[in-house]
């Protein structure tokens, strides 16, 4: 489905009016606080956040799955979807593919169509916490840290095979996420375990493409629950630092024990210039992989002042961070629910561009904790939809996204185009 320009003006001209007025008033405030307007719409259109092809289709627990019609069956699809996603808001302009769940036919066509959704290939990713059907040799007892040579060297090849395949589609980064681990005391080295990991990875980081890099993601438990194998952000920071200057710690918000400081951990990996990428959602439990935002949405304020103070530092030695969504739930069309996620990100970004950073700074020299909440919350309780809404407008995106996919009736047309009884390749 390909969206039709004029009905996204037709869209914006019914609410002009309104926006005009909430867009002037934020406008001449912010403008009366010292800030530069023009700049902060200019930074708010240039964040563009990667969309996960497996995000597409209707979530799940570990019970069931109920699809909600009309989601994509192919990689085609899945490209036409996020394309929709990028024309509504204009902010959705990379997909990440998951292999072998996205293995293109032809790269080349495949390619050409993302092109034709202006959209671009972020990082790849590696699959070996499944065993796929025609598989010999099996990844229940872990893959790249296996006790069994040859299970690793299977593992190692899969994450080679899927850099080639990125290569072809213009992809810079291989994501490698390991669901190694343990159930019980006892049942594994964790010396060894850790060892063979290292071992594992530096064969795949010797197959990376000279300007590529590598993101190693870490997660405290789940599927298994005694251990994993990289289970903080201190075991990723030290594979990335054992393997090269081409590897960095992926941090997904989802990936943490109970009021974790994430905040603490993005400052001091951009500090070390080995923050790589950013997989967002948010949580109640545990890793729910909630709509962005919903949840927690303070802490993903503090997080992007960190990562705003972080990329805003001259003397910083990080690399621009990747942007990536990483929400799924069976109960909301995956499509609104991307949607929010993008525009909870934004809002976040854009109220940490707001943060004084001088009169910060100085509240934190002087120790004056009083100023430096009143600083931040100052920033947090500003509402900035207007201005978000109006970047989106000069891009020829949508003022209210959301709004306009109901309006235009979006998932009864997918529906009517696939069938009510599709699912999603993937989980």
């Amino acid at each position: 489905m390909k969206l039709d320009k004029q009905l996204i003006q037709d869209h914006n001209k019914k609410l002009h009016d309104k926006h005009q007025s909430g867009f002037s008033f934020i406008a001449d405030r912010l403008t009366t606080e010292g800030h530069d307007v023009e700049r902060i719409l200019a930074k708010i259109a240039a964040l563009q956040i990667a969309i996960p092809s497996w995000a597409l289709g209707t979530g799940g627990t570990r019970f069931s799955r109920f699809s909600g019609g009309g989601e994509p069956g192919s990689l085609e699809e899945k490209i036409a979807d996020v394309g929709l996603l990028h024309a509504i808001n204009r902010s959705s302009g990379a997909i990440s593919l998951h292999i072998p769940w996205d293995i293109p036919k032809d790269a080349k066509a495949i390619k050409s169509l993302a092109k034709e959704y202006d959209l671009v290939f972020d990082a790849v990713n590696s699959n070996t916490f499944q065993d796929q059907a025609d598989q010999e040799l099996s990844y229940k007892y872990g893959s790249l840290s296996h006790s069994d040579k040859a299970v690793r060297k299977l593992a190692i090849e899969h994450n080679v095979d899927v850099i080639k395949h990125g290569e072809l589609l213009g992809s810079k980064a291989l994501t490698v996420w390991l669901a190694d681990g343990t159930c019980f005391p006892g049942q594994q080295n964790f010396r060894k375990a850790f060892q063979r990991t290292l071992e594992s990875l530096k064969e795949i980081y010797t197959a990376l493409p000279d300007d590529w890099q590598m993101f190693i993601e870490y997660k405290p438990y789940e599927p298994y629950f005694y251990s994993t194998v990289i289970q903080d952000w201190g075991t990723s920071h030290l594979l990335a630092s054992k393997l090269g200057k081409k590897a960095y710690c992926l941090v997904d918000l989802g990936h943490h024990l109970p009021n974790t400081n994430i905040e603490q951990i993005v400052a001091t990996l951009m500090m070390e210039g080995k923050l790589g990428g950013f997989h967002f959602n948010d949580s109640k439990y545990g890793d729910d992989d909630l709509t962005v935002g919903s949840i927690k949405p303070y802490q993903l304020f503090l997080i992007f002042n960190e990562l705003v103070y972080g990329m805003e530092d001259p003397a910083s030695i990080n690399p621009p961070p990747a942007w990536m969504i990483d929400a799924s739930h069976n109960v909301k069309d995956p499509l609104e629910d991307l949607l929010q996620s993008v525009e909870a990100i934004k809002l976040a970004y854009t109220q940490a561009l707001l943060v004084n950073k001088e009169e910060l700074e100085a509240a934190r020299e002087n120790n004056d904790a009083t100023q430096a909440q009143e600083i931040l919350q100052h920033a947090y309780r500003t509402d900035v939809r207007p201005l978000i809404a109006e970047a989106r407008r000069r891009a020829g995106a949508a003022l209210h996204p959301i709004t306009l996919f109901r309006n235009l009736n979006v998932r009864k047309q997918l529906i009517q185009e696939r069938g009510l009884k599709t699912v999603s390749t993937g989980l």
